[in-house]
């Protein structure tokens, strides 16, 4: 089986993992296994039963949902250093979304039994796991609020701002090329691709960001945080739920 400890350190670079305790971390990493996905295949779908936690260390994993008609909604993209399962951990209830790679996919999977294990032998523990899940409510809550009160040219300036920083769960760094097609931007922000290619002309326009095919590169940072009303404040950090 695939050494788990090389890496310790790109997951370390995530406020969440670099937060909990020492052996907490050591304790993951042991019981993990690596996991690799070709572009397109399907880590698992709404119904599945739950099957542990897991972590981004390489490529992008889809968050979705099919409805009957075929729509697609895009929740969000998993980048390393990204954690995610953690909500069938709490109630052993099946999988909520469909997962599958946006291109190669490289996994750390802790599964499920091996995790119940852990959490038993140290109770204390579950306030990590906790701390994970509530940082993905609080993103959910922002983004409700979003939706409800905010034009759609602010609520992609914010979405830009999020993906580039890693939607605050850390890693190596703000990143300013984006690779994310304008499709499932647009899935994502629930508008037509038509509206998300006009406000994205109208950002290259003011030299805020530079369209290539299949990518965002962002010319300049603070200019993109006031078009997204985020001047002055960045995502909440996972210790840093209320």
């Amino acid at each position: 089986m695939p050494d788990t400890a090389p890496y310790r350190p790109l997951l370390e670079t995530g406020l969440w993992f670099a937060e909990i305790p020492v052996a907490m971390r050591t304790a993951l990493l042991a019981a993990g296994h690596l996991r690799r996905l070709g572009s397109g295949e399907t880590l698992f779908r709404r119904g599945d039963p739950p099957d542990g936690l897991y972590a981004v260390l390489d490529g992008t994993l889809r968050v979705t949902a099919l409805a009957e008609d075929g729509r697609e909604a895009l929740l969000t993209l998993i980048e390393p250093p990204g954690w995610f399962g953690e909500i069938s951990l709490f109630d052993g209830r099946p999988r909520t979304h469909d997962a599958l790679a946006d291109g190669p996919v490289l996994l750390l999977h802790v599964p499920q039994a091996a995790l119940v294990r852990i959490l038993a032998a140290e109770p204390a523990w579950w306030h990590g796991i906790g701390l994970l899940a509530a940082h993905k409510l609080r993103l959910a809550f922002v983004a409700l609020e979003d939706l409800a009160l905010l034009p759609a040219p602010v609520r992609l300036a914010r979405r830009l701002v999020l993906i580039a920083e890693g939607y605050g769960v850390g890693g190596p760094g703000p990143r300013r090329v984006l690779s994310v097609p304008q499709e499932q931007l647009a899935m994502m922000l629930a508008i037509s691709r038509q509206t998300t290619n006009q406000i994205l002309r109208q950002l290259e326009g003011q030299g805020i960001i530079a369209l290539r095919y299949g990518e965002i590169e962002i010319l300049d940072p603070g200019r993109l945080k006031v078009a997204a009303r985020l001047d002055g404040e960045r995502p909440a950090a996972p210790g840093q739920v209320s």
